[in-house]
């Protein structure tokens, strides 16, 4: 539950990966597709965003700007050891991911996401205006749990039993914010999407792809996954792939 990092070794350990998990997630969701790419020797850091891995309530007192904060701040430590840098984020750290890389463009090599979320949730209460939302959260502090939509029987995701309302209100404004920085992102783009996802609509998946700036970008189809598909049954199948894309965009 606190950040993860592993120096990578041989040919490939100036090359770094930065993960990046969900809302109300934490980092186990994300370490064993970290450690994969570790055991083919890339650098490898899994940070914890700010008010996640202790209590919901925490989650209440974030400000939306500390998560790509403290994802600006870990891919700035990846470039003091690594020559080439990709970032990967799994539903809102696929948010965050996208909102750091429009403002690094020029400095990553590519991106990839695993059922992100841009736009909202399948919820009545997403759609509500902004103001709405702020509304609420002075009524209800805590809501039902959005994690753990996992088809493999017995995984967690290990991540909080309730919602904290406010955090979803400073999620819905970084999702506003960052929906018009999709098309300064012009690297190669690699998305993972389930097709049974019980979190997210597909709306979410089909924006990003339409409105990237990048002309190398692909969808791949995950079938035997819900969301939290880097814990699920196509957890190799991605793993795989973003290996070969690594691969195919390293420089020699």
């Amino acid at each position: 539950m606190q950040d993860w990092s592993a120096q990578g070794s041989g040919k490939n350990a100036r090359v770094g990966v930065l993960l990046v998990h969900g809302f109300t997630g934490a980092p186990p969701s994300m370490r064993p597709w970290g450690e994969f790419l570790h055991s083919k020797g890339y650098t490898v850091r899994v940070p914890l965003l700010p008010g996640h891995g202790t209590k919901p309530e925490d989650l209440n007192k974030v400000k939306w700007q500390e998560w790509p904060a403290k994802v600006q701040s870990e891919l700035d430590q990846l470039f003091k050891s690594c020559d080439q840098v990709f970032v990967a984020g799994l539903s809102m750290g696929g948010a965050t991911t996208l909102f750091v890389a429009a403002e690094n463009n020029n400095r990553l090599s590519g991106l990839i996401l695993v059922n992100p979320m841009i736009n909202r949730s399948s919820a009545v209460l997403s759609r509500l205006p902004l103001w709405a939302k702020y509304l609420l959260t002075f009524t209800v502090k805590l809501r039902a749990s959005v994690g753990n939509d996992i088809k493999r029987p017995g995984i967690t995701e290990h991540g909080y039993d309730a919602t904290a309302s406010k955090g979803a209100y400073e999620l819905f404004r970084m999702l506003k914010v960052t929906r018009p920085k999709l098309s300064k992102v012009t690297i190669p783009v690699q998305l993972f999407h389930s097709i049974n996802d019980h979190t997210l609509p597909v709306c979410n998946t089909e924006i990003i792809m339409d409105e990237l700036g990048s002309t190398n970008k692909v969808r791949i189809e995950l079938i035997n996954s819900y969301h939290v598909a880097t814990l699920d049954y196509d957890q190799e199948l991605i793993f795989q792939n973003s290996l070969t894309f690594i691969q195919g965009l390293t420089r020699p």
